[in-house]
């Protein structure tokens, strides 16, 4: 995964435990897009400052996601949902059965909205 993304997702898991500066400028450099320069000047402070709070707020990111390991528990969870969510359609395309196509159409339901 890329490093940009992976940074946004886990903003979004642990942003909350950051200080309300170091989340603020995660967020706009992550998530906004904005560039050193924009947050800099819109904080009025240097292009310095702003790298420097980046990686503060980005190592804690990842003291985070290595200790609570959220992220990655997640992704395996989705993981495991794709796959039986594939499982149950190949059941589903291979039985004629109303009532099991029907059973099968509701768990794949419910597993779809944990995704």
């Amino acid at each position: 995964m890329e490093r940009n993304v992976k940074i946004s997702i886990l903003l979004s898991y642990y942003g909350k435990l950051l200080t309300k500066k170091q989340y603020a400028l995660l967020d706009d450099y992550y998530n906004n897009d904005f560039s050193l320069s924009e947050i800099a000047e819109n904080l009025n402070i240097t292009r310095q400052a702003v790298r420097d709070n980046l990686k503060k707020g980005e190592n804690k990111l990842f003291e985070f996601e290595e200790k609570l390991e959220i992220m990655k528990t997640t992704m395996k969870q989705e993981k495991k949902i794709v796959e039986i969510l594939s499982q149950l359609t190949k059941i589903q395309n291979q039985f004629s059965d109303e009532q099991i196509a029907n059973i099968l159409e509701n768990i794949k339901k419910e597993l779809n909205g944990l995704v």
